[in-house]
């Protein structure tokens, strides 16, 4: 098996950017949903309820990361330069602390949504644990909705298109990583495995919501996917698809390319 597609984040539920080679950290890969964009209650907002955000189109400037929606652009830095006047913002059930960039990035973000927001930065050093449930070493993780890495199979992808009238590109589920070969589900199965020299842990499957249903062409919701994957990959409440993982080991680098063995199985 080979890992064929690598993709960052760098702003939570806005678009991705394809890599061939990127660098492993504890709370995911370098960049990767470390920006958000909160509410004026300094609550994260995602495509689950405006989905219009998939036009947000990121890509990376000698700077930073050039961010491009309805022929207006801004770009934000890789990092910001400091990191105090920070505040408490909320995703999910966790309260993290998160420092704002400023009226001007806030501005040009409230006037392409129509809607008063900010954007807010993760800084490496601050705390958001890994769900208790399922960490194994008090693993962190970055703005991404609960673990730092996600792993699916194109075969698995393909098994789903041929159950679909209108085929789904892999964009929909918002991985990190992709590989070819190995059977459809068989990311299910893995308990430990190794990308190049980088080792990860699965730790559960990754339950699925209505984001997937979200054309990140048109930013226009839909039934498909996730009606179709409810009725052959649910377990009690969840429809689950793809693989969630943390790292064993930070500043390890990966590569389109390398291959992925399998150490122990679930």
């Amino acid at each position: 098996m080979k890992l064929t597609e690598i993709w960052i984040y760098p702003v939570k539920s806005l678009g991705g950017i394809r890599v061939n080679k990127a660098t492993v950290l504890g709370k995911g890969l370098l960049y990767d949903r470390r920006y958000m964009i909160v509410d004026e209650n300094n609550q994260f907002i995602t495509q689950r309820v405006y989905p219009e955000l998939a036009l947000f189109k990121l890509s990376f400037h000698d700077s930073g990361f050039l961010i491009t929606h309805n022929n207006k652009s801004l770009i934000i830095p890789f990092e910001p330069l400091h990191t105090e006047n920070q505040k408490a913002v909320t995703i999910w059930e966790d309260t993290v602390q998160a420092r704002e960039l400023g009226e001007s990035f806030n501005n040009w973000f409230s006037a392409q949504l129509n809607k008063t927001v900010k954007l807010v930065y993760f800084p490496e050093e601050n705390q958001r644990r890994v769900d208790t449930q399922y960490a194994k070493n008090n693993e962190q993780v970055s703005l991404a909705d609960g673990y730092p890495y996600l792993i699916i199979g194109q075969a698995s992808l393909d098994d789903l298109n041929t159950r679909l009238k209108d085929p789904v590109p892999m964009n929909r589920f918002r991985p990190n990583f992709v590989f070819d070969g190995g059977k459809p589900f068989e990311e299910d199965t893995w308990k430990e495995f190794t990308v190049g020299t980088a080792h990860f842990k699965g730790l559960k499957l990754c339950a699925r919501c209505v984001l997937t249903t979200v054309n990140q062409d048109t930013g226009k919701p839909g039934t498909e996917p996730l009606a179709t994957l409810s009725k052959y990959r649910k377990v009690g409440s969840k429809v689950n698809f793809g693989q969630n993982a943390v790292t064993m080991e930070s500043n390890k680098e990966v590569e389109v390319g390398n291959e992925i063995e399998v150490v122990s199985f679930q």
